[in-house]
């Protein structure tokens, strides 16, 4: 795969390779709101959607860059 090259220059925004991160610390938010719900009987749970907005993650989409070097094309 030395020779390989990326035939379409398309590439995340973020420089995080992966979404792990975020993911935990959403998932802990939730479960510690959760569990203070839960300590006063409150019948309303929110969702992980309510907790954290994912388009503020570090990793935002993917977008097309025809400006790249050509070795960032190989990677």
């Amino acid at each position: 795969m030395s020779r390989s090259k990326r035939k379409t220059p398309i590439l995340t925004n973020g420089k995080a390779p992966s979404e792990k991160d975020e993911k935990q610390k959403a998932n802990r938010k939730l479960r510690r709101i959760v569990k203070e719900k839960l300590a006063v009987l409150e019948e309303e749970l929110p969702q992980k959607k309510e907790v954290s907005d994912r388009w503020n993650w570090e990793k935002d989409g993917k977008s097309y860059r025809a400006d790249l070097t050509k070795k960032e094309k190989t990677k």
